[in-house]
């Protein structure tokens, strides 16, 4: 949480000069190098606000903080479920104004891991450290975006973005409790899972 807010304070200086705007859609997320356990898309939403410099330009900003719901379905053996991952997520990106009605964007993105979830057919290890889950995840998530966005008319905004992680969603597990679960953790193989995301939204610039 530190480094998030880290980043907060070297950006603020541009959000005195931004417009503000809002901004909610849906999510469809899935994790990548996760055919072990036959991992399918889980829908979500995201909704949060954003900032823009104002004028005409060909290139800008764009920075936006965000409450985003992700995850993903999976089966592996006899275990099934879904886990349900939210995250705050800052994303500070490079605008292209390709037409007065068309904008690309493309740039960095950091999430901090909020709360997670797993509905499963066999949730518990029987050890009451490991089940909280919490635990098996890196908090920090970090990678690229890149997407487009609409503007049909003054101050609506409607768009697409594709986020890709490059930080592992499990933590490395411990050695010593290899073995000891019986319950679905991906973490337990050296998994190197990764976050991906495709949204949808919506948004208004005041």
């Amino acid at each position: 949480m530190k480094k998030i807010i880290m980043l907060l304070l070297l950006i603020f200086p541009s959000f005195l000069f931004a417009q503000f705007g809002i901004k909610a859609g849906l999510n469809f997320s899935n994790v990548s190098n996760a055919s072990s356990v036959n991992n399918s898309t889980r829908s979500g939403f995201h909704a949060g606000i954003l900032f823009a410099p104002g004028g005409k330009a060909i290139l800008g900003s764009r920075t936006e903080l965000l409450y985003s719901r992700q995850g993903y379905n999976y089966s592996s053996g006899s275990a099934n479920g879904s886990v349900k991952l939210d995250y705050l997520m800052l994303s500070q990106l490079m605008a292209i104004n390709i037409t007065r009605f068309v904008q690309l964007q493309l740039g960095a993105q950091t999430s901090y891991l909020l709360t997670a979830a797993a509905d499963s057919n066999k949730q518990s290890t029987g050890n009451a450290s490991a089940d909280k889950i919490l635990s098996f995840y890196n908090r920090l998530d970090y990678g690229f975006a890149g997407g487009i966005e609409i503007h049909p008319i003054k101050k609506l905004l409607v768009g697409a973005r594709y986020s890709i992680s490059l930080s592992k969603l499990y933590k490395q597990p411990d050695p010593s409790s290899s073995g000891s679960s019986s319950s679905f953790n991906p973490g337990s193989d050296g998994a190197n899972f990764k976050n991906n995301l495709v949204q949808v939204f919506i948004g208004y610039k005041f």
